[in-house]
């Protein structure tokens, strides 16, 4: 079996010195796949990411104890810069565009550990070629752009740094179904170009559409785990996270008692 891209063995995560948010969590990032990340709000999944990607400190919070490993080096603890030389970016939740500036003003801040001029026109080119949307609005101003756009910008200007693994929280979050479509399609590009990707996402099946393997958290923990065939076979998974029951019908998982998903996944 190969190594991990990524490995996160036995991590508690502490905020504030206060909030355990992470409970022992043990998953692997599979070099050149895609792996996702399920579960409902406050689960842990955005705290996985920014264990990962260094940007714990942002809101207070550190491995208290465990390992994140980066291909079997130790990486638990640096910083989000260091990161990012190590070829890990992180497109939080929440659309964090640089709001006064151009599309392409925000891409070329994308890009600003290229070595030269001509390296970030090149990225540009490389990116105006993968995502056409983005050379049409390279003179807006990008808190003006749609919902999808910015998120679009925001995919491009992390690809601007040339990420081994590039990590999204919650990408189709708010979005129309039809620019859902684009984002994950956009994904999948990315992926069979060689991107590694970890995805937190609500949208379970487009998600497990482009994904090779998922884990699913529940109050810091990981419950569940599998291939994206494996889950998406899951009965438990189609009634919470896919909205089917056996009957056909849609079902919201909110409105089954806790303990249920519980007793089936940890019995």
């Amino acid at each position: 079996m190969s190594q991990a891209l990524i490995a996160l063995n036995n991590v508690e995560v502490l905020y504030a010195d206060v909030i355990l948010s992470l409970k022992g969590i043990t998953l692997e990032v599979a070099a050149g796949g895609c792996t996702v990340l399920l579960g409902p709000n406050g689960a842990g999944k955005s705290t996985t990411l920014k264990t990962i990607s260094g940007m714990l400190a942002v809101d207070e919070g550190r491995v208290a104890s465990g390992q994140v490993q980066l291909l079997g080096q130790d990486i638990t603890g640096l910083a989000a810069d260091q990161m990012v030389a190590q070829g890990v970016v992180h497109v939080v939740e929440g659309r964090k565009v640089l709001r006064h500036m151009t599309a392409e003003q925000n891409l070329v801040v994308g890009g600003h550990r290229l070595p030269g001029m001509a390296e970030v026109k090149q990225g540009l080119d490389r990116i105006y070629g993968l995502i056409p949307r983005l050379a049409e609005l390279r003179t807006r101003t990008a808190g003006y752009l749609s919902g999808g756009e910015q998120q679009l910008l925001l995919i491009g200007r992390a690809m601007m740094a040339q990420p081994k693994l590039l990590m999204i929280d919650e990408p189709s979050l708010g979005l129309a179904p039809r620019m859902v479509s684009d984002i994950f399609a956009l994904l999948a590009q990315l992926r069979a170009e060689g991107v590694s990707l970890l995805i937190v996402e609500q949208h379970a099946q487009a998600a497990l559409d482009i994904a090779d393997h998922g884990y699913i958290l529940e109050n810091g923990r990981v419950v569940l785990e599998g291939t994206a065939a494996e889950l998406r076979a899951n009965e438990d998974i189609q009634e919470f996270y896919l909205g089917k029951q056996a009957s056909g019908e849609r079902r919201n998982y909110r409105d089954v008692k806790h303990y249920r998903r519980r007793k089936r996944w940890l019995g």
